[in-house]
């Protein structure tokens, strides 16, 4: 899973309603529409394989606080690497995306993007609302932080317990190489 920060940077793809422009006493619908461009785009971002079967499609409406509600269904098959063998693992992603975009709310700071853990759907209302970084964000949230391929096992190592003498493994030794460059870097050969 992306980190905060890392999810701060996320805005490359972008889809922008100016909040001007949104009617105050009814619902804004919108269904992204995304090209091939677009998607690749969003790819490289999340540092995925692929994204698939891509569909943000929703409303915006204000309520009576002046917030700007975003309600959304996010569906998306996304790729990735496995941790373990590097195989492509699949996964779907169908889920319900609440955002608020509150007027009362000032911009953080860049380094300093994480909200409140109680706000973690509310967001500071300016002049654009981004469907696209809502969309990016959305979706690196909801990213397996660590996907495996079925069956995909981490192989065995073997240490020494302590007090005992490691084996003549190499594998067990794993640092016995940098010792012995030091030994002759310090000895002056």
């Amino acid at each position: 899973m992306s980190t905060p920060t890392e999810i701060s940077q996320i805005n490359r793809f972008s889809h922008p309603l100016d909040v001007a422009d949104l009617p105050k006493n009814r619902e804004r619908t919108f269904d992204l529409k995304l090209t091939a461009d677009d998607i690749a785009m969003i790819v490289e971002e999340l540092g995925v394989l692929s994204l698939s079967k891509l569909r943000f499609s929703g409303e915006i409406a204000f309520n009576d606080q002046g917030e700007a509600v975003l309600t959304a269904d996010l569906g998306v098959s996304a790729t990735q690497a496995c941790v373990v063998t590097l195989e492509p693992v699949k996964t779907r992603i169908d889920k319900a995306v609440i955002r608020r975009f509150s007027p009362n709310i000032e911009p953080k700071e860049e380094d300093h993007q994480m909200l409140e853990e109680d706000d973690e759907n509310v967001d500071p209302l300016g002049d654009v609302i981004d469907l696209g970084k809502v969309l990016s964000e959305s979706i690196a949230l909801n990213l397996p932080d660590f996907p495996r391929a079925e069956g995909a096992e981490l192989s065995q190592k073997t240490f020494a317990e302590p007090g005992v003498e490691p084996l003549e493994d190499e594998d067990t030794k794993p640092f016995a190489s940098l010792a012995a460059l030091k030994d002759k870097l310090s000895s002056g050969d």
